[in-house]
């Protein structure tokens, strides 16, 4: 699917958005309201958009199984709109004038984090299905994206034990996700031995266009005689350009490989990829993975969207796992009730589409496969990489000096999300 049909399908789920408003007062007051928070416009609607479809496609697919406690499921859509601190306005409004019984959304760590002080406030449930930097643990979270430890680590590991890479360029968008994923692999890379002198950081901001003096200047770099790598926190529609630049300056996946956190199918598809095979993403998980699960749900995708190209990607299982240990832990307290769904979270299992089975653990993050996967000419990923088992992810990091002696456990008797196993204490607010 290319720009063309991306954008219809951003028109479609507008159009499907302002749909769902109208009908609302038609819906039996008597529903569990499901709070939709993904930007429908602006510079993260390339990816956010088809995560707003994935959780419409999951409550259509739940009421069909008969609803939750014998109610309907209702989806409640808004868009902040790119706008990090309408994110938090947004969040109220869900919850306090509309009066949503859970939120599936946010893209960005800063987005995430604008919401968070009113989840707090309100006792809000919000699942965030991204990938992020860690340093977080809230009780109103549960974070089914990928931790540092289950994406950025592994994948520079790949990059140092698979492909002798001994140079580094740590590109991110200018916010907190790629500031502190590259402070913990900066830290880590000198763990590793690796020399100041060969670690290069950049940052940029949202929607950045002109890559060429940066991308010549990650091509100087790469040409002092050691293998180099770019580590790419890169996020949204600024992928766009930056591939295609790296493509206008003939820089292969043989000359300087690029492992991306942020780009997948969805950003793919609106791409032209023949000058990015070989290049690299770690995520966990993929659509060319083969399971009789991950044919399921795509094929359920294409039929709820109507379009057999439509792709899949990592936050969308993500949006998947979450949704459905939120359904399970709501069978299980019997209550939408924030405070019992996240006791009944703890603990929760569902098959993930990778073929193993997804863990929700005491610190409100899961236990998930890592994979690495490499560009194909179609848009696609060739898997050639990945773990053993699942990984657990980490709330707090072991190589950041003010992080490696907390925990999160939200069971009793800790039911803390920043424990210090030094002092044996919380360190300042619960998260």
């Amino acid at each position: 699917m290319k720009i063309k049909n991306l954008v219809s399908s951003i028109a479609f789920a507008s159009a499907l958005t302002s749909t769902m408003f109208i009908a609302t007062p038609s819906i039996a007051a008597d529903t569990i309201k499901v709070g939709v928070l993904h930007s429908l416009s602006g510079t993260m609607a390339i990816s956010e958009t088809t995560l707003k479809d994935t959780v419409l496609m999951m409550v259509a697919e739940q009421n069909k199984k008969g609803g939750l406690l014998g109610k309907e499921l209702e989806a409640v859509v808004v868009d902040p709109a790119s706008n990090w601190p309408l994110f938090a306005e947004k969040g109220r409004e869900l919850l306090t004038k509309e009066k949503v019984d859970v939120i599936f959304g946010s893209w960005t760590s800063v987005s995430r984090k604008s919401v968070l002080p009113v989840l707090e406030e309100l006792n809000g449930l919000m699942f965030y299905p991204v990938q992020y930097e860690g340093e977080e643990s809230s009780k109103n979270v549960f974070y089914t994206g990928a931790a540092p430890n289950q994406q950025a680590i592994p994948a520079v590991d790949y990059l140092i034990n698979e492909l002798d890479v001994e140079r580094f360029v740590l590109a991110g968008t200018d916010y907190v996700y790629p500031r502190t994923t590259n402070k913990i692999l900066e830290a880590y890379l000198k763990a590793k031995g690796v020399a100041s002198a060969d670690i290069m950081i950049n940052y940029t901001p949202f929607g950045h266009s002109d890559w060429q003096s940066i991308v010549a200047d990650v091509k100087k770099f790469g040409s002092q005689g050691k293998k180099t790598a770019v580590v790419s926190t890169i996020n949204g529609d600024a992928n766009v350009p930056f591939y295609k630049e790296l493509g206008n300056q003939g820089i292969s996946a043989e000359d300087i490989p690029v492992v991306a956190f942020s780009v997948g199918e969805e950003e793919l598809s609106g791409l032209d990829t023949s000058p990015l095979v070989g290049h690299l993403a770690a995520w966990n998980y993929f659509q060319s993975v083969e399971t009789d699960e991950n044919d399921a749900f795509i094929d359920t995708w294409h039929a709820y969207t109507k379009d057999s190209e439509r792709v899949t990607n990592d936050p969308m299982e993500a949006t998947y796992i979450g949704f459905n240990m939120w359904v399970n832990a709501v069978k299980k307290a019997g209550t939408t009730d924030v405070d019992a769904v996240e006791q009944a979270m703890i603990g929760q299992t569902t098959t993930n589409l990778t073929g193993g089975t997804a863990v929700m653990n005491k610190n409100h993050h899961l236990s998930k496969p890592v994979l690495i996967g490499e560009i194909q000419a179609d848009g696609q990923f060739e898997i050639v990489w990945e773990t053993e088992g699942v990984v657990a992810g980490d709330a707090w990091s072991d190589f950041l000096p003010g992080s490696k002696d907390l925990i999160s456990d939200w069971t009793a008797p800790i039911k803390c999300g920043n424990y210090n196993t030094k002092t044996a204490k919380c360190s300042g607010q619960n998260y």
